[in-house]
Order: C-alpha cells, then structure tokens, then sequence
C-alpha cells in the first residue's frame, strides 16, 4: 500500500470536510445562530432578568421556550451575571428538586476546588451530604443530598435554606444572578403546594437575582397566577406566541441557501404551514427535508421533495402514531378525528357531530380535556390542533 496521499484524496477530503452541516436543529436546544426570530422577546427577557424581576414565561410545547430561556442566559453570562438552569420537572420528589436547586446554585461558577467548603459554608444550617459521583463517561460530578431531612417538617426548614440562597451568594459574590426554573408547573405536584409559598416569600427579598419561571403548560401556569394564589401580580408575565409566518418561512429559505442549497419558491412557506407553524416541527420538517435533499446530491429543494420527506417520516412513525392511536376509546378518536379534518373548530356544532358521528356535546367535550391531558391536542385561541404536526397527518391519512 502507497505511503502517500494522492492528490485525488486531499480534494476529496477537503470536500468532506467543508461540506455545510445541517443548517436546521430540532430535538434538542437550539442555539443562537440556529434561533429563528424572537429578538424581541430575548431582549424583553434579558433586560428584565438583569434588572432582577421575577419573569413567568407561559408557552406551549414545542415553541422553543428552552431554547430562548437558554440564550439568554448565555448572553447575561457573559455581562459577568452568574446564571443558573434548572428543569423541575427532571425530579421525582420535593427533596430531590431541593437536592438537584441546591446542586446547581453552589457549582454555578465555582471552582472544582471550592465547592466543599463554600457548600459548607452556605448549608452549614442543614448538614449537606456532599460527594463527587462518576458517570458512566467517567466524568466526575459534583453532588448534594440531606439524608438527615425526613418529616415534614425537615423538608419545610431545608426549602427555606434552599430559597434563600441566590440572595445570600449574590450578596456574597457581590454579582448580579439570573436564575431559570424551566417546566416551572410541575412544582404544584411537590408538598401540597406550599412550595409555592415557601418560594414566593424568599424570591420576592432578592434584589439582585432575576427569575424566569417558565412553563409549557399554559392552563396549568395561568392557575399558578390566579388571585388565590401565592404568585399572583409576583413580576411580569410573557406569553410565547408563534413566529410570524412570513418572517419565518424567509427565515427558513435563507438557511436553506446558507447549508449550500437552493430553495424553490414557496418552500418555506409550505413547510410552516404543513407544520402549523410550531417551531419545533418547522425545523423537524425543514432539518430532514434538508437532509434528504442532501443524500439525492440535490442542490435545489422544492414542494416535491417537501412531500417525499413527510411521507418518509409518516412512514417511519406508523407504529407509534398506531399504538398511541388503539390507546384511545373510541370516543376520543372519532373526536380527534374530527378535530384534524374541521381544523379544530365546531367540534361541539350538531353539525359537525352528525357529518363524523361523534356522541353528544358533554361526551365531545370530555374526550376533548382527555386528548389535552394526555398531549395529543392543545387549545389554540378559539379552537383545538394537535400537538404534533406529523402526527395530524396521519390521523388524516391513515385513519377512518
């Protein structure tokens, strides 16, 4: 075998090499130069996070709320304001969120060296359990547990720590923090709702630490700030709408021409629309267009090839999209059904219940909230869609 490259192989390399990536993302948090749009509000929310309001973001799944919370973070980072993120959500109890919050303000720009002895002098009240755990990679993890914490009224003294302490380090770092509680609802399920209290009569004292307390389930978050309960009037309000679709459908064809390929007339347009404008499913659609466009070693993507992909990823889903379907009653499909062919409107009408067969108006309206909870249908102003665009395809193609 030759011991030299020849000069075909560098060119080809070099090609590989400088071949554009994916110019879409989806399935995980976007960063900024993959963000569409919400300038606006990434400017709103920045400015109110430096300023230390207590900010409640309210947006649907799958309109890129985690992925704006976390860009500007990164901005405020680099204006020297100490950032910290946390997902709710991700814990299975009360004292496991208060382990992972704790967790998560101690290491927030600390030296590997320092964690202990600043986790033990913040937490001295409580007695932390501090250990650095391995991962499966091998990576060392800072960890904090309260393994003395067991009644009630343990777990109540430890959340009163826990809230207290963006204050405290603020004030001793003397820097401004910003924190973001991210799927923000899900603490109602923790202690019977009194974290709610516990939280608002400590963040409401801290000056100089922003929060962003961001939810994806706007019913649930709009009840979180009713009169009767702890958050009401607590800091402003943020409803993440969707993207205008002419800025995005522009958005898309020029990102489309800067991954190296032409898009036809009216493509960005066509794959907002068929993906009801969710941003989420718009890079879905646009990131696997691209991509199949790219392995015919295409350089111009049009409707026809928009097409070709969703037919390939309705292909790929039947399984899942069948057994999420035979999980339903039959109630709930005949509505669900419905909702895609009328465009979720009149769904209580006699009319459209006589034309798909569908059970009186009070049996409509129960099948209705089952759908929302189980997150297959959301409620949009006035009407009803489903909460994922391929998914409504389907139902429209392969059911009856």
């Amino acid at each position: 075998m030759p011991a030299y490259i020849t000069l075909f192989q560098v060119i080809i390399t070099y090609n590989d090499v400088m071949a554009p990536a994916n110019p879409f993302v989806y399935g995980e948090v976007v960063t900024s130069g993959a963000f569409a749009d919400r300038d606006a509000e990434r400017a709103r929310l920045g400015r109110d996070l430096a300023a230390g309001q207590k900010v409640f973001l309210i947006s649907p799944r799958r309109y890129g709320k985690s992925s704006l919370v976390r860009g500007v973070l990164r901005g405020l980072a680099r204006q020297k304001i100490l950032t910290v993120e946390v997902t709710v959500a991700s814990s299975s109890s009360y004292i496991g969120f208060l382990e992972s919050y704790a967790r998560a303000l101690i290491a927030a720009d600390t030296p590997a060296g320092r964690l202990r002895r600043w986790a033990g002098e913040l937490l001295q009240a409580v007695r932390p359990e501090l250990r650095f755990d391995s991962d499966s990679m091998g990576t060392s993890r800072f960890a904090v547990a309260f393994p003395s914490v067991r009644t009630a009224r343990d777990t109540a003294r430890l959340a009163n720590e826990v809230f207290a302490l963006p204050g405290r380090i603020a004030a001793a770092r003397k820097q401004r923090m910003a924190i973001a509680l991210d799927e923000f609802q899900a603490i109602t399920a923790f202690n019977g709702g009194s974290v709610e209290h516990a939280l608002r009569a400590a963040v409401q004292d801290q000056r100089a630490v922003g929060y962003v307390f961001a939810g994806s389930e706007p019913s649930l978050m709009e009840r979180m700030l009713g009169p009767r309960r702890p958050f009401y009037k607590a800091g402003p309000v943020m409803r993440l709408e969707k993207i205008d679709k002419a800025t995005f459908a522009e958005w898309i064809e020029a990102r489309f021409s800067k991954g190296g390929m032409r898009p036809e007339p009216g493509l960005g347009e066509a794959i907002v629309d068929l993906a009801a404008n969710v941003p989420y499913d718009v890079q879905r659609l646009a990131h696997e267009t691209w991509d199949d466009v790219k392995a015919g070693g295409r350089k111009a993507a049009g409707l026809d090839d928009l097409h070709l992909t969703l037919t390939r990823l309705l292909g790929e889903q039947h399984t899942v999209f069948e057994e999420s379907w035979q999980r339903l009653t039959l109630a709930q499909r005949a509505v669900l059904r419905a909702l895609v062919l009328e465009n979720g409107t009149e769904l209580l009408s006699a009319d459209v219940r006589t034309r798909h067969r569908l059970p009186v108006a009070s049996s409509v309206q129960s099948a209705l909230a089952a759908l929302v909870r189980q997150d297959i249908v959301m409620k949009e102003g006035g009407r009803y869609v489903a909460s994922d665009s391929l998914y409504r395809e389907w139902v429209a193609r392969q059911t009856y």
